[in-house]
This record gives structure tokens, sequence and C-alpha cells, in this order.
């Protein structure tokens, strides 16, 4: 079974909560992880910073598409921050609750 990690930037916690809480509800995450982090990035020609709330969701990687639409879907942005990056190892027994808290492929 192949398993990933989702990043996803959130405006504040209140909607981070609110998406991550819906997400694992859903069983499209088995966890969900919110950290406050500092962006700089360029948008619009300009360089912002601001103040975001980073999600990290425990998912299989084949429910990415779900979880992309759900995202864009759901999110304030008008364009989300949504990455797969892949597990490549990781502890069995946690990999194997990760399977048990998310949708079957």
């Amino acid at each position: 079974m192949s398993h990933a990690m989702v990043l996803v930037t959130c405006p504040d916690e209140d909607s981070a909560r609110t998406l991550a809480r819906a997400l694992v509800e859903a069983k499209l995450a088995a966890c969900a992880q919110l950290s406050p982090i500092t962006s700089i990035y360029r948008w619009e020609n300009q360089v912002e910073e601001e103040t975001e709330i980073r999600l990290i969701l425990k998912t299989r990687a084949a429910l990415f598409p779900r979880i992309q639409t759900f995202i864009s879907d759901h999110h304030p942005y008008e364009v989300a921050q949504i990455i797969q990056v892949p597990i490549q190892n990781g502890l069995p027994e946690y990999l194997g609750w990760m399977d048990e808290n998310t949708l079957s492929d």
C-alpha cells in the first residue's frame, strides 16, 4: 500500500481546523497536523509575506485526487497549495494505522 503526506496552507487557524476535521471525518486523511508558518511568495507580481497555517495530512496516496477535489471545493484561496509527498518508509504499525483510518482504494 502506498502512503503519502499532503501539504496544504490555510490563511488562519479556523479555516485550517475546519478543513482538517472534515478531511479526517471523511476518512480522506488518517491524521491532520496544524502548524503556524510564515510564507514569503510572489503573487500577482508582488512579493507577499503572510502568516499561514500548514496542514500535513497523512493518507493513502491513491486518495490524492479525492483530497485535491475536496480541498479545492472547500478552500478559501483562489489557488490553494495542495502538494502530495510520497512516504517511502515508515513504522509498519503506523502505516497500518493509516490504512485502518482512511478509505480503501
